[in-house]
């Protein structure tokens, strides 16, 4: 069955929520301390002990400062659920909810106030196992591209958080220079958290790897030129074209394109993929 959703769809959210007792997918760009709260009081206390919460977010720094999204919503969901599987990835816009792999809500909605209960937002649920194993598989392949945060990595993002915003609301109020250099670099310094995080102690070229054969996986056959340009589009914080950076001994910028021809000749000599007529394809 598909059914569409309109207003009220938090009743059906909740009907989500609720049902759920191994594991719940949940796809939300932006969450605030609401959309936190509304999900730990409609899952089960058994849920919190034994089930796993896989949950995909974006928390680019634009976002803290804006005020879309709150870290601290995170800190509330890792001290309350035992096992989560935190995702970080710039450009995410899916919002998704699935409980098990028995139902999925696929909606305009995020996990905020404004989206569980202000906004007009529209949807489909879906009950049918083979359709949403689909849906639950696709989210799941696409976050395994990015980051996986611990709870750790949110304490500390939280503080940069809570930084960057005091700065972001001076600089609202005053336009000196000095403020604005101050925001750049507390915007700086949560990127580069959240880059260290990207590569887990890895290399660059390892994570294009992993999207390389995601890509080629999902299309089929690519020129390289082709390659590139999806990747700068998934990893977009990866691929600074303009400034050159070096983080914890690691340059960035304008070197990406040298780290996804690496990861092209890996995947070839580990025997993943190869090339024939100009086109990189999966073996």
């Amino acid at each position: 069955m598909i059914e569409t959703l309109q207003r009220g769809w938090n009743k059906n959210l909740n009907n989500i929520f609720q049902s759920v007792e191994k594991e719940l997918t949940v796809s939300s760009p932006y969450i605030s301390d609401v959309g936190a709260e509304f999900l730990l009081k409609n899952i089960s206390k058994k849920f919190m002990e034994n089930g796993v919460l896989n949950f995909i977010t974006d928390l680019s720094p634009r976002n803290i400062y804006q005020g879309s999204t709150d870290p601290k919503s995170f800190q509330l969901l890792f001290n309350s659920i035992n096992s989560i599987q935190l995702f970080h990835l710039p450009r995410l816009h899916a919002k998704v909810y699935i409980s098990d792999n028995e139902k999925a809500i696929v909606t305009s909605g995020n996990l905020t106030a404004g989206g569980i209960y202000n906004n007009f937002e529209y949807g489909v649920f879906i009950n049918q196992n083979s359709k949403v194993s689909i849906i639950k598989n696709d989210l799941l392949s696409y976050a395994n591209l990015g980051a996986i945060i611990n709870s750790e990595e949110i304490d500390s993002y939280c503080e940069i958080s809570e930084e960057i915003r005091k700065i972001y609301k001076q600089k609202e109020k005053s336009s000196k220079n000095e403020i604005e250099i101050k925001f750049k670099k507390a915007i700086t310094k949560a990127n580069d958290e959240l880059i260290r995080a990207r590569l887990a102690g890895g290399a660059l070229h390892s994570v294009f790897e992993r999207t390389i054969l995601y890509l080629l996986q999902k299309n089929g056959p690519l020129p390289t030129i082709i390659i590139h340009k999806l990747v700068e589009e998934i990893h977009p914080d990866l691929c600074d074209n303009n400034i050159d950076r070096v983080i914890d001994g690691v340059n960035f910028g304008k070197k990406w394109k040298h780290a996804a021809r690496t990861a092209q000749q890996h995947l070839k000599k580990k025997g993943l993929a190869t090339i024939e007529n100009g086109l990189w394809k999966m073996i």
